[in-house]
């Protein structure tokens, strides 16, 4: 038995909450996925992955177990990457389409470690909003957040997906009064953003168990989503309110560091846009592209490790395709 092959299965398919999942990652059938983690199991005389109709969730002893191979796990690929990084000097220049939010919120942070593990390659990067901007352009490889209705003859491989919540500084909490029900911030300063498709995201939907809540949230400011660090800038001075990316939850970022509060955090944000590395098939074969795409794929890998739970995509709302220019208009 592989066993590092199947705790790597192990911990996919717990991240993924289900064998498919931790298939499609590794490019083998669920079959394959489910023998090894199979002989795993019995090789440890522990039950590890609970099965059920909908998916997988670690045992008790399946989370001790992860809790310890996780960080193993990381620092093995960093070995990896640095013995093959000094071996093997893959060089070149390699051209990346990235939205400004995935930049901003993700990308920029991670640069460093690319570029000292590859001090040969240099990294041309190109922006963008939409797909439709992408036309004629020779790109080695895209990073698109959001549901892109345009993809051709691309490959596309899913890294993840963010989802949104609501912050505002802890003086304005002190001075407005924290929101306990969704309805609560239609009293408040709700700042928006205007998607890429134009329309302003003021239709802010909420879940728990069975209720549903839909705010139409109204504010001082609207910014472009090119724009959207000034909201981030914005609330963090005490302007007002707003529906963040749950990437400043990640360590280090607003939330941890007690700069932004959330609220509301009982409820749970039906849009959760995905998060997509499209590229052309032949350019895997290009060394410098590749090394390019691997590192992407395990940098997004780390980013939902630091989520308590698997947060998988939801399908792309009415409003999106709808166009209006307010997706409250949609209600």
């Amino acid at each position: 038995m592989d066993r590092l092959r199947a705790i790597r299965y192990l911990v996919s398919a717990a991240e993924g909450a289900s064998l498919s999942a931790a298939a499609r990652l590794h490019g083998v059938s669920v079959a394959a996925v489910a023998k090894l983690i199979g002989a795993l199991e019995s090789d440890m005389r522990v039950q590890l992955l609970e099965r059920h109709a909908h998916g997988v969730t670690p045992t008790v002893a399946g989370r001790m177990f992860l809790e310890v191979c996780r960080p193993a796990l990381a620092q093995l690929d960093d070995a990896v990457e640095q013995v093959t990084a000094s071996s093997t000097r893959v060089q070149g220049t390699v051209v990346i389409g990235v939205q400004p939010v995935v930049a901003q919120e993700v990308l920029t942070a991670a640069l460093p470690k690319f570029c000292a593990l590859y001090p040969d390659i240099q990294l041309d990067v190109r922006y963008f909003m939409n797909m439709a901007e992408l036309q004629n352009r020779s790109l080695d490889a895209i990073i698109v957040m959001g549901w892109p209705q345009q993809v051709g003859d691309l490959v596309g491989r899913a890294l993840g997906a963010t989802t949104f919540v609501v912050v505002a500084s802890p003086a304005y909490w002190t001075a407005h009064g924290m929101p306990q029900h969704p309805l609560d911030l239609e009293q408040h300063n709700c700042l928006c953003i205007r998607s890429n498709t134009g329309s302003v995201m003021d239709l802010w939907h909420f879940r728990r168990g069975d209720e549903r809540v839909s705010v139409a949230a109204r504010g001082s400011i609207i910014v472009d989503n090119v724009h959207r660090d000034m909201v981030r800038d914005l609330v963090l001075s005490g302007v007002g309110v707003a529906r963040l990316l749950d990437w400043h939850q990640r360590p280090g970022r607003e939330v941890p560091r007690g700069l932004l509060v959330p609220a509301l955090t009982d409820w749970v944000v039906d849009e959760v846009p995905p998060v997509n590395l499209l590229y052309a098939p032949s350019v895997r074969r290009t060394p410098r592209v590749r090394v390019f795409l691997d590192w992407v794929v395990q940098l997004f890998a780390e980013v939902e490790r630091e989520r308590l739970r698997p947060l998988p995509a939801t399908a792309m709302p009415h409003w999106v395709k709808m166009r209006r220019l307010r997706a409250s208009e949609t209600r």
